[in-house]
């Protein structure tokens, strides 16, 4: 877990240090992908100090979650309507239920 946590954050150091944009036009669908992974990564964490962590369901969840994220976002675009809202709503809701459930568990 220590491991997995240093390349975490060794990740995000090198990321910031990159030159890499993001075209605007993808910029939507990066923000709403990184939710979802997020939701994701924390779901997979309280599973972890649960002792019910499992890979498959871990990875499975993470392609559903992205992909569904993802679609909801391009079909908006097309309609028209921004529905890349309720994915940021919908995962930021589980987001917060998930570290609320993390913090009770070590309260």
């Amino acid at each position: 877990m220590v491991v997995a946590i240093l390349f975490a954050i060794l990740g995000v150091i090198l990321g910031l240090l990159s030159p890499v944009t993001i075209p605007i036009t993808y910029a939507r669908y990066t923000a709403v992908a990184l939710l979802a992974a997020l939701d994701s990564i924390f779901g997979a964490f309280k599973a972890y100090i649960a002792g019910t962590f499992e890979p498959r369901v871990f990875f499975s969840g993470l392609l559903t979650n992205m992909t569904l994220a993802g679609g909801l976002t391009y079909f908006g675009d097309k309609l028209g309507v921004d529905l890349s809202i309720a994915a940021i709503v919908a995962f930021g809701v589980r987001i917060f239920n998930t570290l609320g459930a993390i913090r009770r568990h070590y309260l």
